[in-house]
């Protein structure tokens, strides 16, 4: 996470301001070697130089990877605005792939959760959310399309159950993740009270409040199925933990300076705008 958030708009990651930072976090310089080597061995980043003079390059996959995510923040600041509202289809996938493909099976079943999909029964999962593009991109990656069947319908139900928000409550574990959120809402205050306070911040201090801030926002919503509204409990703590950290954004965006920026900051900028 740390290094993913430090990988400039020109795909590059500084060691000098990586270390820093990473030190700032309590991480030691053996850590952040020893989490460079990973990365450049499972082939996400190539490496230039030596020890704090050296850059890291991010591959085009470890870039192309970051935009789902983005996508995903986005669609979240638009249901908070109430910009995505429900149109009442729910969205399913199903896949009978052979015990001999099981690593792709386990991969696309792993996928699918992450996508925000809930099992209903074996090899058939559900989402509030139109995550077709998504679902096809990862069957077609782990080589299991032809085992794919997608579907859409506005009448689900299971056992007894029709009504769409006791439908989302047994399906989703609710609670736990407004937990998460609850948690973001605790980290992310003392920080936006930093940020719109009269003290000064150093680039690395700031640098290190936006990782601290993207991590736990990751924490949160990476398990979050992103449900619309209209199926969530009110008020949703995933709404005001996230406001606050747009503000703590605007602030990060009103004090920092340079040319070269993290990616991570042009990522909230744009979601700022959005919700406007």
């Amino acid at each position: 996470m740390l290094v993913h958030a430090l990988i400039r708009e020109d795909g590059t990651v500084g060691a000098d301001e990586l270390y820093t930072v990473a030190n700032t976090l309590g991480m030691s310089d053996q850590q952040v070697r020893l989490c460079v080597k990973r990365l450049v061995t499972e082939g996400r980043f190539t490496h230039e130089g030596r020890g704090r003079k050296a850059q890291l390059h991010a591959t085009a996959d470890t870039t192309r990877a970051l935009a789902p995510n983005a996508d995903f923040l986005r669609h979240a600041f638009q249901q908070d605005a109430g910009l995505a509202p429900w149109d009442g289809v729910w969205h399913l996938a199903a896949f009978a792939v052979p015990e001999s493909a099981r690593t792709s099976r386990d991969a696309l079943r792993e996928t699918l959760v992450h996508l925000g999909g809930a099992p209903l029964q074996g090899g058939l999962y559900v989402c509030a959310n139109a995550w077709e593009p998504y679902v096809e991109e990862a069957a077609h990656r782990l080589g299991a399309h032809g085992a794919l069947t997608l579907l859409t319908t506005t009448d689900l139900r299971k056992g007894d159950t029709r009504d769409p928000v006791e439908l989302t409550r047994r399906l989703w574990p609710l609670q736990e993740i407004a937990d998460r959120y609850h948690r973001l809402t605790r980290i992310t205050q003392p920080r936006l009270a930093r940020l719109t306070g009269p003290a000064g911040l150093s680039p690395s201090a700031l640098l290190t409040i936006a990782v601290e801030l993207a991590a736990e926002l990751t924490r949160a919503m990476e398990p979050d199925p992103l449900l619309p509204p209209q199926l969530l409990p009110q008020p949703w703590p995933g709404t005001q933990a996230r406001e606050l950290v747009a503000r703590c954004w605007a602030a990060l965006h009103e004090r920092e300076g340079g040319a070269a920026h993290p990616v991570l900051f042009r990522l909230y900028a744009d979601t700022r705008v959005d919700r406007r």
